[in-house]
């Protein structure tokens, strides 16, 4: 079992408490394969040997992912149910705005001051979340990846001055993106270029954290999708990915993606040697978040705002504040793999044209 006592987990299926006070789960219980409900911890069983099962995916020659919040038996078969037995909570919306302020700023702020530091670097993108994380542990160093001259790194090097940390900037580069690509599908079993853009920056980052001598990654997942980050988000139900109505529905139904996100960078980050640690996504962050309305999650064009104001109580109000680009955006990662995908003939007249490429470089 990664991620809990077998005791905790053992009571959390006969209480059915789908957030028991842990950061996620997985592994094995009594002869059931046994994942958390927001899929934390990733766990898979084999299609062409049923009763094998494995934490990663490339230890097995046919791997299932077993679904978030279910149960498994390790010997079902290929045939075999997977049972739902956690289900995310859906509290009623908090009524008192301080109070709900509170919580969440309670919830972030022992959870950030929670982790422990030993061998930990922190993934620093000058954005509140990693901000947050990395105030919770002041003695850990702060890296950012990105081209040169890109917002991540503009914006790292500016929360950081304000915050007195040191910052460790790794510089991608084309050699670098040709050479992650394949161990990137590799881990993940995916080409899809919307997750590879995603992992790309992560995993050169992860690289160089693990070749300093760290083997844990503090990280800020969890935040956009609790806590309302996304535009998607902020413009429901005008928005045509969303189906829900309102802005916290908005935010229920994102939060719901959070499972296969997880699975994809926690698979990345420890194919390139490091132990992803993510405090924002510990059950009382959820269980904070979960209750909060749409105005403490979006209020005009500020994002986050409950999270926010959380952060006030540690960081500059300059970083609290700073908006940031999604990652494969402000790291360049997502322009340079469709130039290099150009470069190298799959133009974009093409039907997709990067993922063409992103498998032509595994092949």
């Amino acid at each position: 079992m990664r991620g809990a006592d077998e005791s905790v987990v053992r009571q959390a299926l006969a209480s059915g408490d789908s957030l028991p006070g842990t950061a996620g789960f997985a592994g094995v219980l009594d002869g059931q394969l046994v994942r958390d409900v927001l899929g934390r911890q990733p766990l898979f069983w084999d299609r062409d040997d049923p009763d094998s099962w494995a934490f990663d995916r490339r230890d097995l020659s046919d791997p299932v992912s077993v679904p978030a919040g279910h149960v498994r038996h390790v010997s079902a078969g290929v045939d075999g149910e997977n049972r739902t037995v956690w289900a995310l909570p859906d509290p009623p919306v908090a009524s008192d705005r301080d109070e709900a302020l509170a919580a969440v700023r309670d919830a972030v702020l022992e959870s950030v001051r929670d982790v422990d530091d030993d061998g930990l670097a922190v993934a620093f993108s000058g954005g509140v979340d990693s901000a947050v994380v990395a105030a919770g542990v002041p003695d850990a160093p702060c890296y950012v990846a990105g081209f040169e001259g890109s917002h991540d790194i503009d914006a790292a090097r500016e929360a950081a001055d304000a915050m007195g940390r040191d910052l460790r900037v790794v510089e991608l580069t084309h050699d670098a993106i040709e050479r992650a690509v394949p161990e990137i599908v590799a881990a993940l079993g995916r080409t899809n270029p919307m997750d590879v853009q995603i992992v790309l920056p992560l995993y050169l980052l992860a690289e160089q954290v693990a070749a300093d001598g760290y083997d844990r990654l503090a990280v800020g997942q969890g935040a956009d999708e609790l806590f309302g980050g996304y535009a998607k988000v902020a413009k429901a139900p005008d928005d045509p990915r969303v189906e829900a109505e309102t802005t916290r529905g908005a935010a229920r139904e994102v939060i719901q993606t959070l499972p296969d996100q997880l699975e994809r960078d926690v698979l990345v980050l420890r194919a390139a040697g490091v132990e992803p640690v993510a405090p924002l996504l510990h059950d009382r962050v959820v269980e904070a978040a979960l209750p909060l309305p749409g105005e403490l999650l979006v209020d005009g064009d500020r994002r986050k705002v409950a999270l926010r104001e959380a952060a006030r109580e540690v960081l500059p109000e300059s970083v609290a504040e700073k908006d940031k680009k999604a990652v494969q955006y402000g790291t360049y990662a997502s322009r340079e793999l469709d130039r290099l995908a150009r470069q190298a003939g799959f133009k974009r007249r093409m039907d997709d044209h990067v993922e063409k490429y992103v498998r032509s470089l595994v092949e």
